[in-house]
């Protein structure tokens, strides 16, 4: 059974022909950004350098802001800095992928090894320098950094990374990748590593993903000093990569973390969270730093401003799916696979998709109002509240949504040129949405 039938849509919706993109989408998918907020409000708009770009009250549908700053080259159009979901522009962006089409099917996944065919050698490289950046210079820890940059890690970003490196390198007469386009890999996993870290200590987990956190056994103490030391490291590398734009770009990532995590922590158990603020932080928290680090790649393969810009897209968006499945497993997943207990981002008051789609069914919705703002203090009132959510449709329209986002993301690949490479950015696509399954 596809992946479509399974989530309850045909594929031709997928392939869906529109013109909601004003005629314009032949031309570049990636200029199309976001849809605004169909509340009238304000909408600000950032472009990736920090500008502001866009102020604009109650206009609906597809919209694209100008950059203020377009001494970078190309037609001076940036990526948003925060966005609202494409899901009424995701059949239009989709119209032209009969040869992208997702394919999963419920007899073969898709595995990390066959998405790191093209990349192989690169990611072996790339994970011996990430434990001997850490060990030597600082013998003391060297056992933490095995830890963490352990041979069992996906390490999805670097791979992504790369994947775009090789898919776009050829297209401006490079001839291989360079040392930059290796050591922006390494840099986005130290950065995500130590947020990582660091998350743990604050969090006060013990495990993650099943397997024990650098805090639990070597103490917070030395967590502090393992994510410091990879926030400190990366950013030496970054500035010596001598690039402004990229330097911009990962920078940013890093405030946006910070942004995330103060996002997060001042909406718990506050159920007038908008799905547009979820993605939002969303993006703040998992999307940004992928969407920067593939920008970057391209900014090395001498890209046009176009093709940067689909870069970031596809990551932007493939980041979003990624932090929709995130959150959906919360609900479906079992504790033992999840590595914590199920429904552990309800109890903590962490509304997220699911949530805010259940919220909104006039069957459901009060009940589960009811249990959020109880903080969940009786017994079995968790277990209740899960229910709901199921029972309530969220994690089907989340289910959607994540689709809806991964098509985005399919979208940005049509100007790459055919090569492994891009069949492993389709197919880690499909990986992020077979998590579901």
């Amino acid at each position: 059974m596809s992946f479509y039938e399974v989530a309850g849509l045909s594929r031709q919706t997928v392939g869906a022909s529109s013109h909601a993109c004003g005629g314009q989408r032949k031309k570049s998918v990636s200029r199309w950004s976001g849809v605004m907020p169909r509340n009238g409000s304000d909408s600000r708009v950032m472009c990736w350098n920090g500008s502001m770009a866009w102020n604009h009250r109650s206009m609906p549908g597809v919209v694209r802001a100008q950059s203020s700053n377009t001494n970078g080259g190309g037609d001076g159009y940036a990526p948003l800095r925060v966005f609202a979901p494409l899901r009424e522009a995701s059949a239009a962006l989709a119209s032209s992928l009969s040869d992208l089409s997702l394919n999963i099917n419920g007899d073969e996944k898709v595995s990390i090894r066959s998405i790191q065919g093209p990349v192989e050698q690169d990611m072996g490289v790339c994970r011996k320098n990430l434990v001997d950046v850490v060990g030597k210079r600082h013998p003391l820890l060297r056992t933490a950094a095995d830890q963490i940059f352990s041979a069992g890690g996906k390490r999805l970003r670097p791979l992504i990374v790369l994947l775009v490196a090789r898919a776009t390198y050829r297209m401006h007469g490079l001839e291989d990748l360079t040392e930059r386009h290796r050591r922006l890999a390494e840099i986005t996993e130290m950065i995500h590593t130590a947020s990582l870290v660091h998350d743990d200590v604050l969090d006060e987990c013990d495990t993650r993903r099943g397997k024990r956190t650098v805090n639990s056994i070597y103490g917070s103490r030395v967590a502090v000093l393992v994510g410091d030391f990879l926030f400190a490291q990366s950013s030496w590398f970054l500035a010596n990569l001598d690039n402004l734009e990229v330097i911009k770009l990962i920078s940013q990532v890093i405030a946006d973390f910070a942004d995330g995590e103060i996002s997060q922590a001042a909406s718990l158990f506050d159920a007038s969270v908008t799905l547009d603020k979820y993605l939002e932080k969303s993006f703040y928290k998992t999307a940004s730093l992928i969407a920067a680090s593939c920008r970057g790649a391209a900014v090395f393969s001498e890209c046009t401003e176009e093709e940067k810009l689909a870069m970031y897209e596809y990551g932007k968006h493939l980041g979003l799916a990624f932090q929709v499945v995130d959150d959906i497993l919360d609900f479906t997943q079992s504790s033992e696979k999840l590595g914590k207990p199920q429904g552990q981002d309800l109890a903590s008051g962490n509304l997220t998709a699911p949530v805010l789609f259940a919220l909104q069914n006039p069957t459901t919705g009060p009940r589960l109002l009811t249990l959020i703002e109880s903080r969940f203090k009786k017994e079995g009132s968790l277990q209740e509240a899960l229910d709901l959510v199921a029972a309530g449709g969220g994690i089907d329209q989340a289910r959607k949504l994540a689709r809806d986002e991964a098509d985005v993301a399919l979208a940005q690949l049509e100007m790459l040129p055919d090569s492994d490479a891009k069949a492993s950015m389709v197919k880690m696509v499909d990986y992020v949405l077979e998590r579901l399954y």
